[in-house]
């Protein structure tokens, strides 16, 4: 069964739907692995990155993105969602690479979820708004061996319907103040979530985007990052029990690149090597993607 894992960070502007789609594009095209996207972010980043404007728009006008799904679970009256012909089989802007299919997402998700959290406010105790994603997913779920899931920046309702789905996540963040500032609170809401769910979602890690290596700024916040990590293993085990673990900063930095920023365009580059610049970034999207891939093999 594929193993999930979800893509959050409260803070846009990080490059977490760039990430994901990377993270699936290097899967698929270096690894041989069969990729589920889920965009549940109503901005459809991630989406018109691997469709295109275009063909998202025609999939938004047929009643063929995430939205339907939420608005099936909302009204009995509704059209049947039919997840089979929602997917979008084999996308990327490399014609040459396959094994990547999608589930979009819409603008009206901002409407949706806006109704989904009222549900959830008439029936606090129920998981069912919650449960929406995950039931329709796990039909399909045995056709792939990865589910990336590119979360909204919130905690919501629709993020936590990804969560539902998620086996581990993973925060991109850039190595700042503002970008690392809402990490305690990803954390403490998704443990909170997983406490009332009884559904355990492993932390992966931080992913560390558009780093650069010649910025004191850069290197001071990872250090910072990997204190706190170590001085929280250096607490005794009674105060380790009454705070959060900070996460770990994965060991490969994805360095701010312009050939990264120009992989958001709807555009046949030809290869992995060309879409992403070559020599060391590819090198890091590689290894990141092994990283990631052992990671959740070991502990989801």
């Amino acid at each position: 069964m594929a193993k999930a894992v979800a893509t959050i960070n409260l803070k846009g502007g990080v490059g977490k739907s760039t990430m994901t789609a990377a993270l699936a594009e290097f899967m698929a095209g270096d690894f041989g692995k069969r990729v589920l996207l889920i965009d549940l972010d109503p901005q459809t980043n991630l989406t018109t990155m691997m469709i295109g404007s275009d063909q998202w728009q025609a999939l938004n006008e047929s009643g063929r993105t995430l939205k339907a799904l939420f608005e099936e679970a909302l009204d009995s009256k509704a059209a049947t969602f039919d997840i089979e012909d929602a997917i979008q089989r084999n996308v990327s802007p490399l014609a040459n690479l396959g094994g990547i299919d999608l589930l979009a997402s819409s603008l009206d998700m901002i409407e949706i979820s806006e109704e989904v959290a009222a549900w959830q406010y008439d029936e606090p105790d129920s998981l069912e708004p919650v449960l929406v994603l995950k039931r329709a997913v796990d039909r399909i779920r045995d056709q792939y061996d990865y589910i990336l899931i590119d979360c909204p920046p919130n905690m919501g309702i629709i993020t936590r319907n990804g969560l539902m789905l998620a086996d581990a996540y993973v925060i991109p963040t850039i190595p700042d103040v503002l970008s690392t500032y809402g990490i305690p609170q990803i954390q403490k809401r998704v443990r909170m979530f997983s406490d009332k769910t009884g559904h355990k979602i492993k932390a992966l890690g931080l992913i560390i985007t558009k780093y650069r290596k010649g910025t004191n700024l850069h290197r001071d916040t990872i250090q910072r990052l990997q204190n706190a990590v170590l001085d929280y293993d250096a607490l005794p085990a009674h105060e380790r029990e009454l705070t959060e673990r900070p996460p770990n900063v994965i060991p490969v930095y994805i360095p701010d690149a312009i050939a990264i920023a120009s992989a958001a365009d709807y555009f046949d580059w030809g290869t992995l090597n060309k879409r992403y610049g070559g020599g060391a970034t590819v090198g890091a999207l590689n290894e990141l993607t092994s990283h990631l891939m052992t990671n959740v093999e070991i502990y989801t």
